[in-house]
């Protein structure tokens, strides 16, 4: 860090982002929980909307998690009938996953709680302030991962 104004301002707005996600993240959270959610249990049955058959591992990369993670969520979304593990024809010990009718209900139900919590803070502010913003973490988003060690 350099300049001490500029660096008092980067650390402000820092913990506002923090606390802005945070903050964000609690009330999509109590939304889920209405509809016997968790947010990881939200984020599985919503990728899985977009993309279904997909190998446990590939699950897990998706979402950032590990494969012992995914499994255990898994679990949980199987015993309550909202996914189910499909033996691939390939190797009948790998599983492809798949929403079950109710799985497939919950995903569209946890959207549509996404969708208001977006329409009621993100859908408020102007158009061109939105499309700045989104400049801002698009930039910031090449920044980190320039700073991110090579894999």
């Amino acid at each position: 860090m350099g300049d001490s104004r500029t660096d008092d301002i980067a650390i402000r707005v820092w913990f506002r982002l923090i606390r802005l996600e945070s903050r964000l993240g609690a009330a999509v959270s109590e939304r889920l929980r209405e509809i016997g959610l968790s947010v990881p249990q939200c984020d599985v049955l919503t990728t899985l909307t977009e993309q279904e058959g997909v190998s446990q591992q590939a699950l897990a990369q998706r979402l950032y998690v590990t494969k012992g993670n995914i499994s255990g969520l898994l679990d949980r979304l199987e015993s309550a009938g909202l996914v189910e593990r499909r033996s691939t024809a390939a190797d009948r010990r790998q599983y492809e996953i798949h929403l079950t009718d109710s799985g497939r209900d919950a995903a569209h139900r946890a959207i549509a709680i996404q969708h208001a919590v977006i329409g009621a803070t993100f859908g408020r502010i102007p158009e061109a302030d939105l499309e700045s913003f989104e400049r801002m973490l698009i930039t910031l988003r090449d920044i980190v991962r320039a700073a991110a060690p090579a894999d």
